[in-house]
């Protein structure tokens, strides 16, 4: 076991659920509160990797306080109804993981409830902790908190954690935390987003079979 604890960001790095469910959510969103506005998957990626999410919806779409929280509830309702399916490969890769004796935390931008439904929908192993967007903002990536209490929490080091996310925001969290970072990098193929992950990542990965290989050798 090269890592004792694999800390996973959850959409588009362990479910594939961006093209699937939030963009088509946002997309519809805008439609119902903003009519003739529009976002395509492409600028929905690009603007979630920087300047990421909450910043889109400002500088984009001018929103507010009431109007965020109001994205949130529309999008809270609609994730309720839709479960995102895991990337082939990474059931198997976690229950070695865990046949090993090691650790499962998830850091993501999802809500907590929404994230352990979707491990068990697609028969993962439990994560032994998450950090969702239910921690107050400044708790949540980039900012190091959910590393940092790994660390305190199991009583491991930065190297005994290895970051696996597919953007910015989950690089920002491992470089402070001098946590290294594995870009997930078979989630989409934006040429800006993979040209950045390729130069500051550890790690960059096309495929979940070269997580699998950076892990266990396979």
């Amino acid at each position: 076991m090269k890592y004792k604890c694999l800390v996973f960001d959850h959409d588009d790095t362990v479910v594939n659920s961006t093209a699937t469910i939030h963009h088509p959510c946002f997309q519809e969103y805008l439609n119902s509160r903003y009519p003739g506005r529009t976002c395509s998957l492409e600028d929905y990626f690009k603007k979630n990797f920087a300047p990421g999410f909450v910043e889109m919806c400002r500088e984009e779409y001018g929103m507010d306080d009431a109007a965020l929280q109001d994205e949130l509830e529309y999008w809270r309702a609609y994730v309720e109804n839709h479960i995102p399916l895991a990337y082939p490969g990474i059931r198997e890769i976690m229950e070695r993981q865990k046949a090993e004796g090691g650790l499962i935390c998830v850091v993501s931008h999802s809500l907590e409830h929404n994230i352990r439904r979707d491990y068990k929908a697609n028969s993962l192993p439990e994560p032994d902790a998450v950090y969702g967007w239910d921690y107050p903002p400044e708790q949540r990536k980039p900012a190091p908190f959910p590393l940092e209490d790994i660390m305190e929490r199991f009583g491991l080091s930065a190297g005994d954690l290895l970051m696996i996310d597919d953007l910015k925001p989950g690089y920002d969290m491992a470089h402070a935390c001098g946590v290294p970072f594995a870009c997930a990098g078979w989630s989409h193929d934006d040429p800006e987003i993979r040209a950045f992950l390729r130069r500051f990542s550890d790690f960059y990965l096309e495929t979940v079979q070269a997580l699998e290989s950076l892990l266990f050798g396979a």
